[in-house]
């Protein structure tokens, strides 16, 4: 099933929103499995999770212990949102290969903390026709709704989108829209968040590990949960590449023979040019091809080509090969020195 990755620094409301898309998605009928670094640490609290993010180590062997719980947890049927930092773009790629392995569609949710407002400033940042948006209805029919709502008494108008906006709110169990910003998530030191936020590498949706993205801004701006949901369950499953699918299984004594039959085609063609003249076709033993002869070859350049080929005949082994390795490594040389 999908995979959901959240983003963002401790201070951002990530956790939060973790809990507001898995009771979203639980209550759609759809079975969430959460991956959290607490859950991986074990039971030794805040003071395990500030070690791991202050020593490179630690924090190396917690994202591995994560990717690990990410990649036992991905199934036919749970929906996994891994709520982490997932500041490094390297390990988002890493996410993304694994999901993209298991072939199920991936969306990355980017929290952020709202800056502070200037002082003196008046502005509503309550999100308008937040009952409409915060649903997993797309926003046609949000704009639609909204309309609706305009075309009666303003007063009265305002009053019923305040009751909306705060049973909605009791609904996920998110924090009334006009109440104050929360503190920091775990409360880590100042320092630490400052080192974090000097090495963040935020998502950019150029990047194919990034996409789809989707931004929220503080606990106010109401989750896009019709984009998510057409993300993670309407859109097209990736195709595997090269990168994530497993190699196939080879002979035990491929690579000898490989390297066996190559070696004796170097050595046949060696003695076979020492008697050609340029415009003859040498026929080596063992091989049905014949290789134009144009100027005398070198062994090391032979070599050359020779290791080029078993590298690239070790990508792609199969039993059909075995019987026609000689003609075509003859092959590979005729189209490699002509």
């Amino acid at each position: 099933m999908p995979l959901v990755v959240l983003c963002g620094l401790p201070d951002s409301g990530r956790s939060r929103r973790a809990d507001e898309l898995r009771r979203a998605l639980e209550a759609e009928g759809r079975p969430v499995t959460v991956v959290r670094d607490a859950d991986v640490l074990g039971p030794c609290g805040p003071a395990a999770l500030y070690e791991a993010y202050s020593d490179p180590t630690r924090e190396k062997a917690l994202r591995a212990a994560l990717k690990a719980s990410v990649e036992r947890g991905l199934g036919p049927r749970a929906v996994v949102l891994l709520d982490s930092l997932n500041y490094i773009k390297g390990f988002r790629y890493e996410l993304y290969c694994l999901a993209r392995a298991a072939r199920t569609p991936l969306c990355l949710l980017y929290c952020l903390k709202p800056r502070p407002r200037a002082p003196g400033r008046q502005e509503d940042c309550r999100p308008q026709a937040e009952a409409a948006a915060g649903s997993w209805r797309p926003k046609a029919a949000a704009a639609e709704q909204e309309h609706e709502l305009q075309a009666g008494d303003p007063r009265e108008d305002r009053k019923a989108a305040e009751d909306s906006e705060l049973e909605l709110a009791r609904k996920l169990g998110s924090p009334d829209p006009g109440s104050p910003e929360p503190g920091p998530d775990l409360g880590f030191p100042p320092e630490l968040l400052e080192a974090l936020a000097q090495r963040f590498e935020a998502p950019d949706s150029r990047n194919r590990w990034d996409r789809p993205l989707f931004t929220v801004l503080g606990l106010e701006e109401p989750l896009p949960l019709a984009q998510i949901w057409a993300a993670l369950f309407e859109s097209q499953v990736p195709a595997p590449h090269q990168a994530t699918q497993s190699q196939p299984l080879s002979s035990t004594n491929f690579l000898h023979q490989l390297d066996q039959v190559t070696s004796q085609v170097l050595a046949a063609l060696m003695e076979a040019q020492k008697t050609a003249v340029p415009g003859d076709l040498l026929a080596l033993p063992g091989t049905t091809e014949r290789l134009l002869f144009t100027r005398p070859l070198s062994m090391a350049e032979l070599s050359r080509l020779r290791r080029q080929f078993i590298s690239y005949t070790k990508m792609h082994p199969t039993k059909e090969n075995l019987p026609q390795l000689a003609n075509m490594f003859l092959q590979y040389l005729g189209q490699s020195l002509h």
